[in-house]
């Protein structure tokens, strides 16, 4: 696969899963030499705003999880547009894919699972993180038997209501009522999907399915499930019991916790009762029941009859009062036949959910006021009157709306001092997300030259901020290559980060091939990327011995020298006098560069 850095330390290599937010790869931590799991964000969630400022809060929040049933979170990042995240590379076979393979689980062996899954879930709620995305595919079990989960930070970070795109959809089967109904969650929505889990393990079958997820969410808000024990006979009512009550309609017939639901779980796992109470799926509290005979024998007495009284002045008084409690009712307007409804709660839904529940009962929308809070755009705040109140039909029911967080106009950090940078942060009421402190040769040392959101981006307060501080110019130390061969100069000189020129030059004291010299020299401290030039030794310098015969004796010294030649010269009885007759070594000859070559040159004898 291509090359794949994130962080410039986290080395991609093997993709070993893909899904509906992100694509996970196996990876070579090249600082801490460990191998881990990254979990890069598909493009489009980083071009929403809204989506990677919560990313980047439950990212961090889940980074401070700590136990054995937990998959760790190491790090988080950003390259370019590019969100990822660093966690613990876990060996093992998550539970859809064991349940896949193997069929229904042993029962017992099911409940242990979900045991170590609730410690795992029980220290996430005690940090105030909800998991939103319980499955079994989020759930691995290691070759030692031990029980993960994953994904701490990632399903509270994607969308969480029927009527926007992301995990909750995806895992349709798994969800609470209220998740379903995009209402606010509370741990026990995490217990709900663990007891669909659990359902799932020991029969092999879901709770609920169908065509659409849009149709399996709705059949977790509106029908009950089969009961375990109708599937497979053989279940222990125990864990039936465990079922039933974790995936209750309404949260608060649920367990209260997570360690609650633990310890029952324990106690099935090593054959002992659970605490859970043995009701089934849908019963109700009001339901005829049998109630024992009393005794009437060594207790019981013959009495005499009673003796008869006159009835009528009894008659007379209940009468009466009767007639007085009637006009007190009729007064205070008890026999009013006006047709009434129940006003439901609307709060925590959108707007339009809201209209659209009053309007199924016959009640109008009242006084509409909009604020700024916490809670997304359209969110219903408050309503008037309460949940519970009766109003006539048609009456009015007023609702305070959420404008979703006020924006302001983010400040330019970029320019300023690392200290003034970060007072400027606190002043204008947002968080520091990171501070990354980068080489920049074009920005002095400790000034801001980026930041996270940019300048002038809208922004709700108490937005987090990336900045980055210049380090000033990075600075590498220049390795000595001189007297090493010219491949393994070079190499060493670009792995140190250096830009290589080569340069050819003949010596006579340095073998061919050979670093003569270098600029600059070894050992010194210059910018990293920097251009450092080896010179390269062709051996001793050759020149072609050019030819002089026939030539005079100052031409040939002129040529022979010009050539880079020492020139002796010896003299010949000859009629030729002046001329050169001959030369050693003859041309064209290639000799060393300022070797001496001899010419002969001609001289007539004296009469």
């Amino acid at each position: 696969m291509e090359d794949l850095v994130f962080g410039r330390r986290y080395r991609a290599t093997e993709k070993i899963g893909t899904g509906g937010m992100a694509d996970v790869y196996m990876a070579v931590d090249d600082v801490l030499g460990r191998t881990v799991a990254i979990k890069v964000l598909h493009a489009h969630y980083a071009t929403d705003p809204g989506f990677v400022a919560r990313f980047r809060q439950e990212a961090q929040a889940a980074a401070n999880l700590s136990h054995p049933n937990i998959v760790n979170i190491y790090d988080w990042g950003k390259d370019d547009d590019t969100y990822y995240i660093v966690m613990e590379y876990v060996r093992g076979t998550d539970l859809k894919a064991l349940v896949q393979q193997k069929g229904p689980l042993d029962p017992y062996k099911a409940a242990e699972y979900c045991a170590q899954a609730c410690g795992a879930l029980s220290v996430a709620h005690g940090y105030d993180i909800i998991h939103r995305d319980i499955k079994p595919q989020n759930i691995v079990l290691t070759p030692d038997g031990a029980i993960k989960v994953m994904d701490f930070g990632i399903a509270r970070a994607g969308n969480t209501t029927m009527t926007q795109t992301g995990s909750v959809l995806g895992t349709a089967h798994y969800v609470s009522p209220e998740q379903a109904q995009g209402r606010t969650l509370s741990p026990a929505s995490d217990l709900y999907s663990l007891g669909v889990v659990l359902y799932e393990l020991v029969t092999g079958e879901l709770p609920f399915n169908g065509d659409t997820p849009v149709s399996v969410a709705l059949k977790q808000v509106n029908e009950e499930a089969v009961p375990p024990r109708q599937i497979d006979p053989d279940l222990p009512p125990s864990i039936e019991a465990i079922i039933i009550r974790a995936m209750q309609k309404n949260p608060q017939d649920r367990y209260a916790s997570a360690e609650e639901m633990r310890r029952d779980l324990t106690r099935v796992a090593s054959g002992r009762v659970v605490e859970a109470p043995m009701a089934s799926i849908g019963s109700r509290a009001d339901e005829t029941s049998v109630m024992p005979v009393i005794d009437a024998g060594s207790n019981s007495r013959v009495r005499p009859a009673a003796r008869k009284k006159n009835p009528w002045p009894w008659i007379a008084l209940v009468a009466g009062l009767l007639l007085v409690g009637l006009g007190a009712a009729a007064a205070f307007g008890l026999f009013d036949t006006t047709p009434k409804v129940v006003v439901p709660e609307v709060v925590g839904m959108t707007e339009n959910e809201a209209i659209d529940a009053l309007t199924a009962v016959e009640l109008t929308i009242g006084q509409i006021d909009r604020t700024f809070s916490d809670e997304p755009s359209g969110t219903v705040l408050s309503q008037t009157p309460e949940q519970g109140v009766e109003l006539e039909v048609q009456g009015e029911v007023e609702l305070t709306i959420s404008k979703g967080k006020e924006l302001f106009a983010m400040p330019n950090f970029v320019g300023m001092t690392e200290n003034n940078a970060l007072e400027a942060v606190r002043d204008g009421g947002f968080l520091l997300d990171t501070l990354k402190r980068e080489y920049n040769k074009d920005v002095p040392d400790g000034q801001v030259f980026k930041q996270e959101p940019t300048a002038g981006a809208n922004v709700p307060t108490g937005s987090l901020v990336i900045l980055y501080v210049s380090k000033g110019t990075e600075l590498a130390k220049v390795p000595d290559v001189v007297d090493q061969k010219q491949g393994d100069a070079k190499t060493t000189l670009e792995r140190a980060g250096f830009l290589v020129k080569v340069v050819d030059e003949a010596s006579d004291t340095v073998k061919t091939g050979l670093v003569i010299r270098q600029t600059p020299d070894g050992g010194v401290s210059i910018e990293a990327g920097s251009q450092v030039t080896i010179v390269i030794s062709t051996g001793s310098k050759k020149a072609t011995v050019p030819d002089v015969i026939g030539k005079t004796e100052s031409e040939a010294k002129a040529t022979l020298t010009a050539a880079g030649f020492e020139v002796l010269v010896n003299y010949q009885t000859s009629p030729d006098d002046g001329i050169v007759l001959t030369q050693d070594p003859f041309a064209p000859f290639e000799a060393k560069f300022g070797s001496t070559v001899t010419i002969w040159v001609g001289k007539t004898p004296a009469p």
